[in-house]
């Protein structure tokens, strides 16, 4: 009687055919998608979420699962879809970076967030830090810089580019001699959305809407706002958001 034939199996003990078979072949896609890193870009530049989002995408170990326009954004998609890592741009309509990345971890404390930014002032860099950023690059920095952040703080580490070390050095040491290490902000954390959006020239109405409070409870902040700062008008109030890195000058 002739013995049966026997179908040579590769690792895991399947067999050719049935590493072939597309249902197999599904799952180990689905297995792979499980173990990569799950992003989420924010950035109020299109061309910029493209690009990154093309390159990332070719990484194995990483997929972008969402993009978002603005912090505001960035928040609710983090809740809706709890993304691994945040690639955070600081100077976003809305809601800034600064702000968008302190409620995330509020609500959402596993989440990273990685500081992808064109300042490298002390103050953007310190305050994102200070809201708990894990990372903090500047956007000229190489493709490979950003996968190596990336991947250190999946591995529960801080990232900081070079240049973006020396700025915190130098600010801790200039706060140490001055004595200036901050105490609590002047502003609450609602208050300076108010400010965000005053300075971005949004309605009280708009202001509102976005915030999902009252007209008068809009009011109230206004006044309060400018109480605690002393000022007067619009346009110092936005002299002052540009200064404190609330907005930007871009569009």
């Amino acid at each position: 009687m002739q013995a049966p034939a026997l179908t040579k199996t590769g690792s895991g003990g399947k067999s050719k055919n049935d590493r072939l078979n597309p249902d197999y072949l599904e799952k180990s896609r689905d297995r792979s998608k499980k173990m990569s890193t799950r992003i989420l870009l924010a950035d109020d530049h299109k061309i910029t979420r493209q690009g990154l989002r093309s390159l990332l995408e070719k990484q194995k170990d990483m997929e972008v699962i969402a993009e978002a326009e603005n912090g505001r954004t960035a928040v609710r998609l983090t809740a809706e879809l709890a993304p691994d890592i945040v690639i955070m741009d600081i100077t976003m309509p809305d809601l800034n970076g600064v702000e968008a990345t302190k409620q995330i971890l509020s609500k959402s404390p596993d989440t990273k967030i990685i500081a992808l930014s064109m300042h490298s002032d002390a103050l953007f860099v310190t305050e994102m830090l200070k809201s708990g950023a894990s990372g903090y690059l500047l956007k000229d920095c190489a493709f490979e810089e950003l996968t190596r952040a990336i991947r250190a703080v999946t591995d529960d580490k801080t990232y900081l580019s070079p240049a973006i070390s020396g700025v915190v050095v130098e600010d801790y040491l200039h706060r140490l001699a001055t004595t200036e290490f901050s105490g609590p902000d002047i502003l609450t954390n609602r208050e300076k959305e108010v400010v965000q959006l005053m300075a971005e020239g949004n309605s009280t109405k708009q202001i509102a809407l976005k915030l999902h409070i009252s007209g008068k409870t809009v009011e109230t902040h206004r006044r309060q706002i400018m109480s605690k700062l002393d000022i007067h008008n619009v346009a110092e109030l936005t002299k002052y958001a540009i200064r404190k890195g609330i907005t930007s000058v871009e569009d």
